[in-house]
């Protein structure tokens, strides 16, 4: 792709950014007093081009600005990497999730999403990543003897055709745990929600079942597990079993049933599938499933 194939995408991508919330959200936060040189809107268009191109780190992207396409986009003509760290650090974090929450307003809109769903459950997929930071800068963060860092628990939306999008985060720190988040990012009963082991939680599944949610989540191989019934499976179908279980030992155990599915993935590994949703073939949950790993990209592409 030339530059200016870039450049226009680049451009593109600002679009959606409304310019009156932003100039808004700048004069509220007072991010552009006594600014002589990186005002708010150059600083986002470097921030932005940096995710679109892949940039590594500030001193990479202070060394973009001496691409002259990017030297008109922003009105600089250089800027060092200790400039873009010290308008980081001034940043509130409000200021980026106001932005962040309109853009997926604005998602929600053009999708239709309300009409979506009576056509078909909208499914969200829930998962977190650690973000490292540097112990001696980010004492409050630390989370290990070497170590500070925080953890992005998200929320995305997965739609027809592997199209996604974020419409929930929270931020917190990295000892913390993945199943404290779960009161927070299930929130709707029209949804099917999917996460992986690290959000096992026998009491809120417990919970979410009889408050109505729906999710399917993968269950640990060593899980106490107690049969209630076998289902019949199709001859064509590419799951092993189909269970109906509780789960937990005599002390810790549910008070629902559970579906329990068991597949291989494509490397031949066993995964045991756990879902409250009876209504679905065991092909079908386990395709449900499959479509975690949209979230697995979106931290490769975004947050990495």
């Amino acid at each position: 792709m030339d530059k200016i194939t870039r450049k226009t995408s680049f451009e593109q991508w600002l679009s959606p950014i409304s310019n009156n919330l932003f100039e808004e959200r700048v004069k509220t936060h007072k991010l552009n007093y006594y600014t002589k040189k990186l005002h708010m809107n150059s600083f986002l268009k470097l921030l932005l081009y940096g995710q679109l191109h892949e940039t590594e780190s500030l001193r990479a992207l202070s060394d973009c600005v001496f691409s002259e396409e990017l030297q008109k986009a922003t009105l600089l003509d250089s800027i060092s990497f200790s400039q873009l760290g010290r308008r980081l650090n001034q940043i509130p974090t409000e200021f980026f999730q106001t932005i962040f929450l309109d853009l997926v307003t604005q998602i929600h809109t053009k999708t239709d999403f309300p009409t979506r769903r009576k056509m078909t459950t909208p499914l969200k997929i829930i998962d977190s990543s650690t973000l490292p930071l540097n112990l001696n800068n980010h004492k409050w963060a630390k989370f290990r003897k070497t170590k500070s860092g925080v953890k992005l628990h998200l929320r995305l939306v997965f739609m027809e055709k592997g199209c996604s999008y974020p419409d929930q985060s929270v931020l917190t720190n990295a000892n913390k745990h993945d199943r404290s988040q779960l009161e927070i990012l299930v929130d709707d009963k029209e949804c099917m929600y999917v996460f992986d082991r690290g959000y096992l939680d026998y009491e809120r599944f417990d919970h979410m079942t009889d408050e109505g949610y729906f999710f399917v989540s993968r269950l640990r191989k060593n899980a106490v597990v107690r049969n209630i019934e076998t289902f019949s499976l199709p001859e064509d179908s590419s799951v092993l079993s189909d269970e109906l279980v509780v789960i937990g030992t005599t002390q810790n155990r549910t008070e629902n049933g559970f579906r329990l599915i068991k597949v291989l993935d494509t490397k031949g590994n066993q995964l045991h599938l756990l879902t409250n949703r009876f209504d679905l073939s065991a092909d079908e949950i386990a395709e449900l499933y499959k479509s975690r790993w949209a979230i697995e990209l979106f931290f490769v592409r975004f947050v990495s």
